[in-house]
C-alpha cells in the first residue's frame, strides 16, 4: 500500500476464504457470525478512488443485485465530508440515511503504524416500517452491514500523526453469506443455501426438526453447520488437527462440533454404526455443496473423511472421561456455593487438570460451566499453565523449546542432520520433546508428541513434498523399557530443526534416549514417484504448451500430485493426451536420474529450473532426468523413471486468473486408480447389461427415456391440477364496490410447484380479468409451494405478486418473489400453510377493498 516497490497491477478483484475464531462464542447466537466466510472484494492500487468505489458499490447493490435503494443505509467516518458528499450529491442517497460514525466503527488501520484511512459501509434495512428517526445502524435485529469500503489515503507514523499517501488505494469487502441472506430473504445467514443443507443433515442425524426446535437446539445446529464448512475447507487446504497453530484451530472446531452433536443426541454415523463417527457424514454434504465451486475439495474427500473420523473417535474417548470428571467438579462447585453464599466458580487448578490430563479444551470447559451457571477462575488457570511451563523449563535445562519461537530454536538447538537421501533407517538421539507446544522431559503411552532428533532419515515437509511417516523405536537398553512412537508428520522450523509429530504407542520416551528412526518405505516410495512425476510433468507442459509455462506451486503426496502452473487458457483434451503420452514414454525409457550438489550459479548456467520467488543457498541440489528435465530440488526422487510404472492426469482446471492446476497419479496410486476405474466400469456394464464400448450409447438412451418419462409425468400432473382447479372456481369471492374483482385463495393439497403454476394460469383465465389467485400446496415432507397470480387489472390497482407473496412465504419458513403479475415461493413449514393462506386471503380482501372501494 506504500509505493515502495513498483505495482504489478493497477486494480484487482478477489474472492477470499476467511477463518475467524476470536468471537467464536457468537457463532449460532447471532444471525451473522461465522468462523468461516467468503469475502468478495475489489482493490485499487492508485488507479481509482472514492468516487468510483462508491458508485460501483451502489451499482452492484442496486442494479446487479436488485436491492431496493430505499432499504440501503450508509455509514461514513465522522470527518469524511468527501464521502458524505459523494453519497448524497452524486449517488442520490438522502442525507437522513447517511450516518457519521466514529473511529472505532469507520476508520481502518493496518496496525499501530502504516497505511490507514476512513471507511464507508452499506447496510440493508430489514424493517423499514420502523421509520427513519433515532436509527441505530448497530441494531442487528434491523440492519446488517454487508459492504465495506476502505479508503486508504493516509500513512500513520510512529507519533500517531497522519500523512497523506501519494498513491491512494481502495480495499473493499462484500460478505457472501450476508448478501445471500438478503437476496434469499431468510432470517439469518445460516438458513441460506450455503449452510442450511448441512444443518438439515445434522437435524436428520439428531432426529429433530430445525423448524420447530427450541432456540438452544437451533443454536447447536447452526454452530455445527458453520463449523463443518470451516473444518472441511481447512483440512482440504492441508491443515491437519494438532495442538499448535492452525492445527489447533481445526481441532478446536472439530471438538466443538462433536460435543454439540452429542448434546443433540447424535449417536453414530446414521448408517447403523452407533460407535461410528458422524462428522464424515456431515462433511460429505459440505463437499457436495462445494463441488461446483472448488473441485479440489471433492478430490480430497477421502483424506478429509479419514482425518475427521480419527479425530472425532479419539476425542469422544477423551470427552467421555472429561465430561464425567467435569460434571463432578461442577456439582462440587455448586454445593460449595450454597454453603458459602458466594457465586459458584470452578478453580483454575481443576480446569487445568481437565486440560492437561484429559486434553479437555478450556473453551469447552467454559461453555459447559456457563451452561450450569458456574464461572471459571481463568487467572488461576493461566497461573497453572505458566507454572507448568516454568517446571518444564527447569527440568529440561538444555533450552526452552517452542515452535512459535523459531529464533530461540535456531540459536540454541543444532540443525537436524538429514540422512534420508541415503537410508530409511538410522540411529538418533532425542534432543527434545514437545507436548501441546510445551517442552517436557518424558512422554508416556497414548500421548501426542513432537520429537526433536539430532539426525533423521525422515523427510520434513518442504518444496511441496509432505513429511514422511514411520516409527521411532526405543529398544531394551540400560534402564529403559521398549517404547515406540508412530510418526504421522514431519515439519521443520525456519532453520533446519525437524519436528517429528506422532503418538507414543508403547512405553515411555525421554529426552536423551537413543532411538532407531525408521521411515515407512512404501509411503516414501509413493512420495518419490510423485515428486519425480512433477518434474516430468513440468517438462511435458513446456514441450506441449510452450516454454513460457512455469510452476506456480505443487503438492507431492502419497496418493497424488498437484501441479499449479502459469497458463492463459484451459489445456485442451488433445494436449492433455499428448502430455500424458510424453510422460509415459519417458517412464518406459527407463532413464536413470542424476543428482548433484553444485554452486547455484553453475546450476543456473547449466539450465536447471528454479522455482520463482524461492530462496536458494549458495550450494544447491540438482535433480536431472537426462534429456528431459533438470531442476533445483531438495526432495526425494526415484532412481529410474521406470519406477513410476505409469502416469494419469485426473483433472485440469483453472484456480485463479492465469493459473491452471493439474492433479495426477503415478506408481502404486496410478495402478490403484486404473483398477478402481476398471471396477466401476465392470459394475456399470453389469448393471446396464452391455459391453464397455456400448456404455455411452446405453446411458444416452436411458437419459432420453428419463427425460421423456419426466415430461409425461409433468404433463399428467398439470392435467390433474387443472382438473382440480376447475372444481374450485366456484369458491372465488367478489371484492370491491367501484370495481368487482374476483379473489380465490385455496390449498391444492400435494400438487407440485410446476403443476401448481398450471393450475394458477387456468384459474386466472377462468375467473377473467380482474382476478387475483393465490394457491398453496404441500408437495413433500417439510415442503411448501406457493403461487400468486394477478391479472392486469389487479396489477393496475398497485398490487404486485412478487412483493405480496414474501410475507406469506415467511410464515411457512421460506421466501420467494417474482414479477408484479406472477410470483412463486417455497417454505419448510407445511404445518403453517393453512394459517398462511388465511393471511393471504384476508390481506388480499383488505387491500382490494380499499383500492377498489
Amino acid at each position: 500500500m506504500l509505493p515502495e516497490v513498483p505495482r504489478e497491477v493497477p486494480r484487482a478483484t478477489t474472492s477470499q476464504r476467511c477463518i475467524r475464531t476470536n468471537d467464536i462464542e457468537n457463532v449460532g447466537q447471532t444471525s451473522r457470525h461465522h468462523t468461516f466466510f467468503e469475502m468478495l472484494g475489489n482493490f485499487s492500487f492508485g488507479d481509482y478512488f472514492k468516487k468510483e468505489a462508491i458508485k460501483w458499490a451502489w451499482e452492484l447493490s442496486t442494479i446487479e443485485f436488485g436491492l431496493p435503494a430505499d432499504r440501503l443505509w450508509i455509514s461514513v467516518y465522522e470527518d469524511d465530508d468527501e464521502a458524505f458528499a459523494i453519497w448524497q450529491d452524486e449517488v442520490g442517497v438522502p442525507a437522513k440515511r447517511i450516518k457519521r460514525l466514529g473511529e472505532d466503527d469507520n476508520f481502518w488501520s493496518s496496525g499501530v503504524t502504516g497505511p490507514c484511512g476512513p471507511c464507508s459501509e452499506i447496510y440493508y434495512d430489514f424493517h423499514p416500517e420502523r421509520g427513519e428517526s433515532n436509527v441505530d445502524l448497530g441494531d442487528d435485529t434491523r440492519f446488517i452491514e454487508f459492504y465495506n469500503l476502505v479508503f486508504m489515503q493516509y500513512n500513520k507514523k510512529d507519533d500517531g500523526s497522519l500523512e497523506s499517501l501519494k498513491q491512494r488505494n481502495i480495499d473493499t469487502g462484500l460478505g457472501l453469506e450476508r448478501v445471500a441472506r438478503i437476496l434469499q430473504k431468510v432470517p439469518n445467514n445460516y438458513e441460506t443455501d450455503l449452510i442450511f443443507p448441512i444443518i438439515e443433515k445434522a437435524s436428520e442425524l439428531a432426529n429433530v426438526s430445525y423448524a420447530v426446535a427450541d432456540d438452544c437446539t437451533q443454536r447447536y445446529l447452526k454452530t455445527i453447520g458453520d463449523h463443518m464448512r470451516a473444518i472441511v475447507y481447512l483440512i482440504s487446504d492441508g491443515v491437519i488437527p494438532s495442538n499448535i497453530g492452525r492445527g489447533y484451530v481445526v481441532r478446536r472446531l472439530i471438538r466443538r462440533a462433536v460435543r454439540m452433536g452429542r448434546l443433540l443426541g447424535i449417536k453414530g454415523d446414521g448408517l447403523g454404526d452407533i460407535e461410528g463417527a458422524f462428522l464424515p457424514v456431515l462433511a460429505e454434504r459440505v463437499i457436495q455443496l462445494s463441488t461446483h465451486i472448488d473441485s479440489d475439495v471433492k478430490n480430497r474427500a477421502a483424506r478429509i473423511f479419514e482425518e475427521l473420523k480419527r479425530e472425532e473417535l479419539r476425542f469422544v474417548q477423551t470427552l467421555e472421561r472429561g465430561e464425567k470428571l467435569l460434571e463432578q467438579m461442577l456439582a462440587e462447585a455448586l454445593l460449595d456455593s450454597e454453603k458459602s453464599g458466594t457465586a459458584p466458580c470452578l478453580s483454575g487448578k481443576d480446569a487445568f487438570l481437565l486440560y492437561d490430563t484429559y486434553g479437555f479444551p478450556v473453551e469447552i470447559t467454559k461453555e459447559v460451566a456457563d451452561g450450569r451457571g458456574v464461572g471459571i477462575d481463568m487467572n488461576g488457570f493461566d497461573a497453572e499453565m505458566e507454572n507448568q511451563k516454568r517446571q518444564s523449563q527447569a527440568a529440561h535445562n538444555v533450552i526452552k523449546l517452542g515452535v512459535e519461537n523459531s529464533a530461540d530454536l535456531t540459536e540454541k538447538v543444532p540443525d537436524t542432520e538429514f540422512v534420508g537421501y541415503d537410508t530409511l533407517c538410522a540411529n538418533a538421539v532425542i534432543e527434545g520433546l514437545l507436548v501441546n507446544g510445551n517442552p517436557v522431559i518424558q512422554v508416556s503411552e497414548g500421548n501426542e508428541v513432537e520429537v526433536l532428533l539430532n539426525r533423521s532419515p525422515f523427510y520434513a515437509e518442504s518444496g511441496g513434498q509432505i513429511g514422511d511417516h514411520g516409527i521411532l523405536y526405543v529398544s531394551n537398553a540400560g534402564n529403559h523399557q521398549k517404547a515406540a512412537v508412530e510418526i504421522n508428520d514431519v515439519q521443520k522450523s525456519q532453520g533446519n530443526i525437524f519436528f517429528h509429530k506422532g503418538t507414543v504407542t508403547q512405553g515411555v520416551i525421554e529426552v536423551g534416549f537413543e532411538v532407531e528412526a525408521a521411515v515407512d518405505a512404501k509411503l516414501r516410495q509413493r512420495a518419490k514417484v510423485h515428486h519425480t512425476a512433477t518434474h516430468l510433468l513440468q517438462a511435458a507442459l513446456k514441450q506441449v504448451l510452450g516454454e513460457e509455462t512455469s510452476q506456480a506451486g505443487s503438492l507431492v503426496a502419497f496418493d497424488r500430485l498437484r501441479f499449479d502452473f502459469n497458463f492463459h487458457r484451459p489445456v485442451m483434451d488433445d494436449e492433455l493426451m499428448e502430455i500424458e503420452g510424453l510422460i509415459n514414454r519417458w517412464i518406459s525409457d527407463s532413464t536413470l536420474l542424476e543428482t548433484k550438489v553444485m554452486p547455484l550459479t553453475n546450476a543456473k548456467r547449466a539450465g536447471a529450473i528454479a522455482m520463482f520467488g524461492e530462496k536458494y543457498a549458495d550450494q544447491v541440489r540438482v535433480v536431472e532426468v537426462p534429456g528431459v528435465s533438470m531442476e533445483l530440488c531438495g526432495g526425494t526422487h526415484v532412481n529410474n523413471t521406470s519406477e513410476l510404472r505409469g502416469f494419469r492426469i485426473i483433472s485440469e482446471q483453472g484456480i485463479a486468473s492465469g493459473i491452471r492446476r493439474i492433479e495426477a497419479v503415478a506408481g502404486d496410486a496410478f495402478i490403484e486408480h486404473i483398477l478402481a476405474r476398471d471396477n466401476y466400469m465392470k459394475q456399470l456394464c453389469s448393471t446396464l447389461k452391455v459391453k464397455a464400448e456400448d456404455v455411452t450409447t446405453r446411458v444416452e438412451a436411458l437419459l432420453e427415456e428419463l427425460r421423456a418419462a419426466r415430461n409425461e409425468v409433468s404433463a399428467a400432473n398439470a392435467k390433474a391440477a387443472i382438473f382440480k382447479a376447475s372444481t374450485i372456481t366456484c369458491k372465488a369471492l367478489s371484492v370491491g364496490t367501484s370495481r368487482e374483482i374476483r379473489v380465490l385463495v385455496e390449498s391444492m393439497d400435494d400438487v407440485d410447484g410446476d403443476a401448481l403454476r398450471s393450475a394458477a394460469d387456468y384459474l386466472l383465465d377462468a375467473l377473467q380479468d380482474p382476478a387475483a389467485v393465490f394457491l398453496g400446496s404441500r408437495p413433500g415432507e417439510e415442503k411448501v409451494s406457493l403461487i400468486a397470480a394477478f391479472s392486469p387489472g389487479v396489477v393496475e390497482l398497485g398490487l404486485q405478486a412478487g412483493k405480496f407473496i414474501g410475507p406469506v412465504a415467511k410464515m411457512c419458513g421460506g421466501g420467494g418473489g417474482g414479477r408484479p403479475n406472477f410470483a412463486q415461493a417455497g417454505g419448510r413449514k407445511p404445518e403453517n400453510l393453512l394459517g398462511a393462506l388465511e393471511k393471504a386471503r384476508q390481506d388480499l380482501i383488505a387491500i382490494i377493498s380499499e383500492k377498489a372501494g
